[in-house]
């Protein structure tokens, strides 16, 4: 898994309450286990017409944004059905901060095994951050994990909080894979020793 320390990137605004899972990642790009190729079905209802062209009022189709790396959302980002495939496509696309003032909890948990980070802020800080992305190109947010710090383009700065677990796994790109893995010379020496005290087994 990437690490995340500091992004500094564009910030799309996207200021509406409860996206839902198949609002990120519509079921119809269901049918595959691989991680990569998802991005071009993020947000499909929203950012193709019926024929299959760009809906141009979307903003993630919009030239200001197609470099956004993160999101700015409405409250309760996230919620329905718990499929891992919407922070993929999140990933896929670019996606790697999602900011708002709530999340539903699984896509929560999901978006930390996947390299993103979700900041849950106050409905003041999210106001003045949607404000920052309006901006468009000129949005550019810096996410500074390790201080728990994001500096909007003006200089302002607002503090995070966050589980001291999982910004440990996000800093060192750390997933549940990897962190079994930082275990493996203990593993190994477990089972050498079984080996030897249960050699029947």
């Amino acid at each position: 898994m990437q690490k995340f320390d500091h992004l500094t990137g564009v910030a799309a605004p996207m200021p509406i309450v409860n996206v839902d899972t198949d609002m990120i990642i519509p079921k119809d790009y269901l049918k595959t286990i691989q991680r990569t190729g998802l991005g071009k079905g993020l947000f499909a209802n929203l950012r193709y017409l019926e024929d299959g062209s760009e809906n141009p009022d979307f903003v993630l189709n919009k030239p200001a944004y197609r470099q956004a790396e993160i999101l700015v959302a409405g409250d309760n980002f996230g919620c329905g059905s718990s499929r891992e495939h919407a922070p993929w496509a999140l990933l896929d696309f670019g996606i790697r901060c999602v900011i708002s003032t709530s999340f539903a909890d699984i896509f929560y948990n999901n978006c930390f095994k996947n390299g993103i980070l979700p900041i849950a802020v106050s409905p003041e800080v999210l106001q003045l951050l949607l404000d920052d992305a309006e901006r468009g190109a000129n949005a550019r947010i810096t996410i500074d994990l390790e201080k728990q710090e994001i500096h909007g383009p003006d200089g302002g700065t607002v503090h995070f909080d966050i589980d001291p677990f999982r910004k440990h796994c996000l800093l060192n790109g750390l997933d549940d894979i990897g962190l079994t893995m930082e275990k493996a010379k203990g593993i190994e020496n477990f089972e050498t020793r079984m080996a030897e005290e249960r050699p029947w087994v």
